[in-house]
């Protein structure tokens, strides 16, 4: 038995024509944030901590769509969620509708360890955050230029999907796909096994891009987004609501008990099979040491090692 650990900064309808500008601080982000999972991971820490801490150095890279690089609701506000679960014990905590924590991972794993509850939303895990006194900041801190022009492209793509009187501008066009969730950045994740066997799952989103206020997606859903057990490790990436309808993250876990398959074959069972083409990517890693990384969209921005020295770092599947 190894450890070993994945990564992912969302998975979407990622043009393989992205500038090189757009594409190399991300693939050197996933890169920066595996070195640190896999130093921890040497280093003997248990791998709740390790996804905890390269979650959070994910929420603070602004080219991913959490923490500092949030995208923005319909109201251009941010409403950020996130989700950490221990394998062993399947202990879990979760947050939705944060608008001033800088690393809601932490706090999703607070309301883990200090409350008898999963999941708080809203103003209650607002409170939560201030009583717990985590890092804090004015929700300003979120609404970067980037996710307002992301915001405005999205409303504007909307428009045009639905007046068909009007020409599609060619920049629209472009960037059509931002309407359904953005089609350059995305949901992080961290799923990991330390050398003891444990397993732990960790997902930070700032969800859809134009989402309506309120709206919670699949990352703070155990077992949509985010699952762990004593088999596996998940979290998800893709259209939210699609990966709630088919509990992708639990299903692969349901998949390797009740059918017996690795954890690359029942991946691949709900990635190919279970879910919509265009729809979701994941990241798993089992008690044994296997990982993997499957998606049925265009891309996936991910990275992964294990101790026997296999490490790999890709966002499409024909270019890596």
């Amino acid at each position: 038995m190894g450890w070993a650990i994945a990564l992912h900064g969302g998975a979407g309808d990622i043009p393989v024509t992205m500038p090189p500008e757009r594409r190399q601080p991300r693939e050197a982000a996933l890169r920066h944030c595996l070195d640190i999972g896999v130093d921890a991971l040497k280093s003997q820490k248990h791998a709740l901590d390790v996804v905890e801490l390269v979650v959070r150095e994910l929420e603070n890279n602004p080219n991913f769509n959490a923490g500092k690089g949030s995208v923005l609701t319909n109201a251009g506000t941010v409403e950020m969620e996130a989700c950490i679960m221990d394998g062993n014990t399947k202990r879990c905590g979760a947050v939705s509708g944060l608008t001033t924590v800088i690393n809601p991972i932490s706090l999703s794993r607070l309301v883990m360890e200090k409350t008898p509850h999963i999941y708080l939303a809203f103003d209650g895990a607002e409170a939560f955050a201030r009583e717990q006194g985590v890092e804090t900041i004015n929700s300003s801190h979120f609404i970067t230029p980037e996710n307002i022009e992301r915001l405005k492209q999205a409303k504007e793509a909307k428009r045009v999907q639905i007046d068909y009187s009007q020409p599609i501008q060619k920049d629209v066009e472009k960037e059509l796909p931002a309407a359904s969730g953005g089609s350059q950045l995305g949901t992080v994740g961290c799923v990991a096994v330390d050398n003891q066997g444990n397993l732990a799952a960790a997902t930070s989103t700032g969800g859809l891009v134009n989402k309506m206020v309120g709206r919670i997606g699949d990352t703070p859903i155990i077992g949509s987004g985010t699952y762990a057990n004593n088999l596996c490790a998940v979290s998800a990436t893709g259209k939210g609501e699609a990966i709630i309808r088919h509990t992708v993250a639990r299903d692969v876990a349901a998949v390797m008990e009740f059918k017996g398959l690795s954890l690359k074959e029942a991946s691949a069972y709900v990635v190919e099979e279970c879910v919509p083409r265009g729809n979701v990517g994941l990241i798993a890693v089992s008690a044994s040491g296997e990982v993997t990384m499957p998606f049925n969209t265009t891309g996936m921005f991910r990275a992964c090692a294990t101790e026997d020295g296999y490490s790999q770092i890709g966002i499409w599947t024909s270019v890596e």
